[in-house]
């Protein structure tokens, strides 16, 4: 640990402490906002927490880094910095406390188990010191999850009556902080945070960071979201806006992004974009009150099968439709997947080869740079038919997405390189129309279950779905 200021006595003016998590911005940040009202000094704290630093794979772990190189940049604009530290993060927030002498600590309220546990013993500990503890929802999320409830019950389980309500909720006023002061105290350095980086594994495409969140939403906002309706789930388009990390690492706001397209750009666009937000929110209503369903079926279904050769085709994209495996192809490239892609390749692990949904939010977890957990696990749900979803037997046809969203075979060359080659869109999207030889010589594998409607047999052999894998499209 490198010393940057000497801590050896309390600063004589009572302190707080503001605890970053996964809000690692300046703008719009209602806890570093309310940590720093009327002048008061402030410690900009986050913990590196070894047990979470150990399992987050490089890409994302990368992203974390530059995005809290940015936040101590943007800190140091307003006077202040970011204090660095490592370890338990409530043995650490109690040693900040105790060395500035501050009386009160705020962070942002979050919905997984892990967090909702880490709350509850910061309140304790903060209590048997005597500091106040101030919970602050509204910060990851437009509106805090529970303040919307159907009646007695503790969440929605239908999005569209929860979408109609959170509509009428007036948005919170924005959050603002002109200048910083911020106590004598120690902490890591921002260069020592490259030690955390693992070389030679995948990093991804986009920076992290506010600053490049806030380049690209002001870029995407301008040129794009009035088109957003109409040609969001278009594959080759890729004309999602690519905010989803900076949202799920909090470099970004969402409610000053419904504010912002609301106001800047009123339209079929906006409100469609603004509407996916109110999915993100309405994911974390349920995990809020269901932190179980990160692992658990909502609404269980019958057994799953047992296809470690399958599974492992399709992490790879060599499962033989073309769709599918350019999907997984661009997260691995990537660390990230268009949403539509995301709705296809789930359905044919869970649907097509009736593989747990589990081990396919487990891979996307690994690689995904926006892994958040309520809409990963609960949009997997979703598509497995054990979530929140009035259609559960719904399975998506992976050949008519590709003609709906793919129809000039554009995406699907993009991220596969063997058929690349292939003008023919019929091709492109079945490439087993050419023959076993010619698809050989392509070095792309033939697909590891039957299309019912290209009469295509099912692949036997290495590679190929088990006896528990039932092709359904």
């Amino acid at each position: 640990m490198s010393t940057t200021a000497s801590a050896s006595s309390p600063t004589a003016a009572p302190s707080a402490v503001v605890l970053f998590t996964r809000d690692l911005r300046v703008h719009d940040n209602p806890v570093l906002t309310a940590g720093a009202a009327g002048g008061r000094p402030v410690v900009p704290l986050f913990v590196l927490d070894d047990a979470i630093t150990a399992r987050i794979p490089g890409g994302r772990l990368r992203f974390l880094v530059e995005s809290l190189t940015d936040l101590d940049e943007a800190l140091r604009k307003l006077g202040g910095r970011l204090v660095l530290r490592s370890g338990d993060v409530v043995a650490e927030v109690c040693q900040v406390v105790g060395e500035v002498g501050a009386d009160r600590v705020h962070v942002a309220t979050d919905v997984t188990a892990y967090a909702q546990e880490r709350e509850r013993r910061l309140a304790a500990e903060l209590d048997a010191l005597g500091v106040e503890f101030h919970r602050h929802d509204q910060v990851h999320t437009v509106q805090a999850p529970g303040e919307i409830r159907p009646g007695d019950r503790d969440y929605f389980s239908v999005f569209t009556p929860y979408w109609r309500r959170w509509a009428e909720v007036p948005l919170r006023a924005p959050a603002a902080v002109r200048k910083l002061r911020v106590p004598p105290v120690d902490g890591l350095e921002p260069a020592d945070l490259e030690r955390l980086v693992k070389a030679g594994e995948p990093v991804g495409t986009l920076r992290g960071g506010e600053t490049a969140g806030r380049k690209l939403a002001q870029r995407w906002l301008s040129r794009t979201v009035d088109e957003y309706e109409g040609i969001h789930d278009d594959l080759s388009a890729d004309a999602t806006s690519h905010l989803s990390p900076y949202l799920h690492f909090g470099c970004l706001s969402a409610t000053e992004l419904v504010a912002r397209a609301t106001r800047d750009h009123p339209g079929a666009g906006a409100d469609a974009f603004i509407r996916q937000l109110c999915w993100r929110d309405f994911h974390h209503q349920v995990l809020a009150a269901r932190p179980d369903a990160a692992h658990e079926d909502l609404r269980p279904r019958g057994e799953w099968a047992e296809d470690p050769q399958a599974l492992e085709a399709w992490t790879e994209g060599r499962t033989g439709i073309p769709i599918v495996d350019a999907g997984m192809r661009q997260l691995i490239a990537e660390g990230w997947m268009h949403n539509r892609a995301r709705l296809i390749t789930a359905s044919f692990l869970s649907k097509s080869l009736g593989i747990d949904w589990r081990a396919g939010a487990a891979h996307f977890a690994r690689h995904l740079l926006d892994a958040d957990v309520a809409n990963n696990a609960l949009n997997w749900q979703w598509v497995a038919g054990t979530g929140m979803d009035t259609r559960p037997n719904r399975v998506l046809n992976p050949l008519r997405q590709a003609a709906r969203y793919d129809p000039a075979g554009e995406y699907v060359r993009r991220y596969l390189p063997e058929l690349e080659g292939l003008t023919d869109v019929a091709e492109a999207h079945q490439p087993w129309r050419l023959g076993e030889q010619a698809r050989d010589r392509l070095g792309y594998p033939a697909p590891i279950v039957s299309v019912d409607g290209a009469k295509v047999a099912a692949v036997k052999g290495k590679g190929a779905a088990g006896a528990g894998a039932t092709p359904l499209f």
